[in-house]
């Protein structure tokens, strides 16, 4: 399974990222940001996939489609973290990756480790 994250300008949630990307068991990771958002460290198995949010929410919507789509593998379903960004960010992500098609499993980092929410 591969991870998927958004990661805003927002850096007080970025640890919950970067817990996730170090902790989780998956075959690669996918951080989606802002073109505009800087500093937030990849690891090795990280890939970066920028986008400019400044767009309208359908047309954000098929940026990261186009660009997620190439990436992931031909896996049935992923794991989502929507810890970081805003509403706007989160509806065009959730919308694309629905329209690739995979399905979402939402990842959380709590005390007891990683942790499926749904």
């Amino acid at each position: 399974m591969e991870f998927v994250a958004f990661v805003g300008k927002d850096k007080e949630r970025w640890g919950q990222i970067k817990a996730l990307i170090n902790h989780i068991d998956c075959n690669r990771a996918f951080i989606v940001k802002d073109k505009e958002t800087a500093g937030f460290e990849l690891s090795s198995n990280t890939s970066c996939i920028d986008v400019d949010c400044s767009k309208p929410l359908v047309e954000l919507k098929s940026e990261i489609m186009d660009k997620l789509k190439v990436g992931l593998s031909k896996d049935l379903e992923v794991c989502l973290s929507i810890a970081s960004g805003t509403g706007k960010e989160h509806m065009a992500l959730i919308s694309a990756l629905l329209s690739i098609p995979v399905g979402i499993r939402l990842v959380v980092y709590t005390d007891k480790g990683v942790e499926f929410v749904n």
